[in-house]
């Protein structure tokens, strides 16, 4: 399966903002939703400019194994998200929601 229309949406996170894997499983009509967006994001190539450490579970949590929560934390601390007890500080006010027209061109080009 291609996650591209999944990579392609989370480029579009922007700075200082996170998503959730639920928000990006339903906006794009994911069979699985949020379980579905979190294996399209274990299996992000590296390199192409996906910013993967703006994905967070519900709630804000960070949810990647120890060794990569440790550098998804440095990523956002560095573009001025607070991280406490692997939860992103004031998450609502941070929390990027797609728009309508995100999920209609997402959904044209899976179709």
């Amino acid at each position: 399966m291609s996650w591209d229309s999944v990579y392609t949406l989370v480029k579009k996170i922007p700075r200082g903002r996170v998503a959730t894997y639920g928000r990006i499983g339903k906006a794009l009509k994911l069979p699985g939703g949020a379980r579905a967006a979190g294996r399209a994001m274990a299996a992000c190539p590296g390199g192409q400019g996906i910013p993967w450490h703006r994905v967070v579970g519900a709630g804000g949590r960070l949810l990647l194994r120890e060794s990569r929560v440790s550098l998804q934390r440095k990523l956002l601390e560095s573009e001025g998200l607070q991280v406490v007890e692997k939860r992103i500080e004031d998450f609502a006010s941070r929390e990027w929601l797609p728009s309508a027209m995100d999920r209609r061109v997402e959904l044209k080009r899976k179709g």
